[in-house]
């Protein structure tokens, strides 16, 4: 049996320049390094320091857990940790999430790791959860993206399944061309197997967003979505959260949601 020989870290970095569209020349330019440092750095040739690792990584913008794998490729330890969410470090990252969930109700909203897998919600999420036809798919751990799209998820419930299909599908797609993350490819792959409408063409809607329209017991819902995440994150796990907070897409779905005043 063949034996796996390691990447280098000047494979690495030239994965990373590739996936960015950047010559060597524009890299170098961006480091204020030579270009032949640089050829010499992805080449072998050449072993550059942990400041300069950092410093290409830093220009590539390469994700955090990207980097500390850059970091023990060129033989040096990671310098990003990656704790849980219960760390008591990151108990004031914490509470802010709690905080910008419990502040949107009555309107859903939920945080999710690089893989979209839910981490926590707001109590309006649950009852779109409660949707789902096979609960399976809502026993932790959940997916969203797999819930969103699953034949016996909130799909069937989904008025222009087509179009949110295309929309969910593009943005993983993007996410996968940032982030090179073969669990995203994975998942990609996975809902592409799932059974749904092509889109013919896509809907104007003004040219600003795609609205989530769901079929619900209190009636039609349409939403539109926005995503909050940490401006300065020193932490894998605080670098791959995400909170996706949906807004009422128009006055009927926001009358639905609001509760009914008290009597």
């Amino acid at each position: 049996m063949a034996s796996v020989v390691p990447r280098t870290v000047g494979d690495h970095l030239r994965a990373w320049r590739q996936r960015r569209r950047m010559s060597q020349l524009d890299l170098a330019l961006e480091a204020e390094i030579s270009q032949k440092h640089l050829s010499f750095v992805e080449s072998g040739r050449s072993a550059p320091s942990r400041g300069m690792v950092l410093r290409l990584a830093e220009r590539l913008d390469v994700p955090l857990r990207e980097r500390n794998t850059l970091l023990l490729a060129a033989g040096y330890a990671p310098l990003y940790p990656q704790r849980t969410l219960d760390d008591p470090l990151l108990a004031p990252a914490r509470r802010a999430v709690e905080l910008i969930l419990k502040g949107h109700e009555p309107y859903p909203a939920l945080a999710v790791d690089r893989t979209w897998t839910i981490l926590a919600a707001n109590a309006a999420v649950a009852p779109l959860l409660a949707l789902v036809a096979d609960r399976a798919l809502v026993t932790p751990p959940v997916n969203a993206l797999r819930v969103s799209l699953h034949p016996r998820g909130l799909a069937p419930r989904i008025l222009n399944l087509a179009e949110w299909r295309a929309h969910i599908l593009e943005r993983l797609r993007r996410q996968i061309a940032a982030t090179g993350d073969d669990k995203l490819s994975v998942l990609l792959r996975e809902l592409l197997g799932y059974p749904g409408p092509e889109l013919d063409e896509p809907t104007d809607y003004g040219g600003v967003l795609v609205p989530l329209r769901l079929t619900a017991p209190a009636g039609p819902l349409a939403f539109f979505s926005t995503t909050t995440v940490f401006g300065t994150p020193r932490d894998v796990t605080l670098s791959e959260i995400a909170v996706e907070a949906f807004f009422p897409a128009d006055e009927a779905t926001a009358a639905r949601l609001l509760p009914s005043p008290e009597r």
